[in-house]
C-alpha cells in the first residue's frame, strides 16, 4: 500500500464524496454545475467527483479548471481543501492538474495510470480510484496500485440500474474486509443508510443526490459526519 493509501485508511472521519450529474439538475448548464460544486465543497465534502461523461474533452477540462479555481479561491489557508477528481479522462485529470482520477471497469489498467502519474512526479499527490462490483474487482484494483475504491450499488438506485440488483451491505463488508485500502459506498446512500455502512466497514460513501439534491449542503455533511461518529 502507498503513502497516501496509507494516510486514507487511517483517517478517523469518513470520506465523502460528491459524484456530480449536471443533466439531472433543473438548469443543465455547465455554471449551474460549478455553482453546486462550490456549495457542496464550501459545506466540507472532502472529494468532488466530476462524472459527466458526454461532455467533449475541451469542455470537459474547462468544467475541472473552473472548479479548481473555486476549491482553492475557497480553501484560504484551509489544511485541507476539497479535492477534485475527474471520471475516466486521465489525460483531462492530469493537464488541469486535478486531485486524481477516478476509473470504471473499462478504464485503463491501474498500473498503466500509475506510470502516467510518475511521468508527472505526482506519484504520492494523485489519487487513482476504481469503481467495482465484486470482491474480485476489489483485489484486482487493490493488488494494481489504487488507492481507494467505490463499491457499490448497495442499495436501489436509478443511477445505477445497469449494474444488477443492490449488493447490499453483507457484500459491503466482505469486499471492506478483503482489500486493505479505504472503500466508499455507493449507489442508493442516504442519510438513513449512511451508519450502515461505516458500520460495514465502508471508509466513506459517494453518492450523486444526497449531496446534489439536498437544500442544506452543510447540514448533510455534518449529519453524516455524526452517523460515522466523528465530527
Amino acid at each position: 500500500m502507498s503513502g497516501l493509501s496509507n494516510s486514507l485508511a487511517s483517517r478517523k472521519s469518513p470520506i465523502l464524496c460528491y459524484v456530480t450529474d449536471r443533466r439531472s439538475l433543473p438548469n443543465t448548464e455547465s455554471a449551474e454545475l460549478i455553482s453546486k460544486i462550490d456549495a457542496v465543497a464550501s459545506a466540507g465534502a472532502d472529494w468532488v467527483q466530476i462524472r459527466e461523461k458526454d461532455l467533449p474533452a475541451r469542455e470537459l477540462a474547462a468544467l475541472t479548471h473552473e472548479a479548481l479555481l473555486r476549491i482553492t479561491a475557497r480553501a484560504d489557508g484551509r489544511s485541507q481543501a476539497t479535492r477534485i477528481l475527474v471520471n475516466d479522462r486521465v489525460d483531462v485529470a492530469l493537464a488541469e492538474r486535478a486531485g486524481g482520477v477516478h476509473l470504471g471497469e473499462n478504464s485503463l489498467p491501474v498500473d498503466e495510470v500509475l506510470r502516467l502519474v510518475e511521468t508527472r512526479s505526482l506519484r504520492g499527490t494523485f489519487l487513482v480510484g476504481v469503481s467495482c462490483h465484486s470482491i474480485e474487482g476489489a483485489k484486482s484494483a487493490a493488488a494494481g496500485g489504487a488507492n481507494y475504491l467505490f463499491f457499490g450499488p448497495v442499495c436501489a438506485t436509478p443511477s445505477k440500474t445497469s449494474l444488477g440488483p443492490p449488493q447490499g451491505l453483507e457484500r459491503l463488508a466482505e469486499v471492506c474486509r478483503a482489500v486493505a485500502i479505504p472503500v466508499l459506498a455507493i449507489g442508493g446512500i442516504t442519510l438513513g443508510n449512511a451508519s450502515a455502512c461505516f458500520a460495514a466497514g465502508a471508509g466513506g460513501v459517494a453518492a450523486i443526490r444526497l449531496f446534489q439534491d439536498s437544500p442544506d449542503p452543510g447540514a448533510t455533511v455534518r449529519a453524516l459526519r455524526q452517523h460515522s461518529g466523528t465530527r
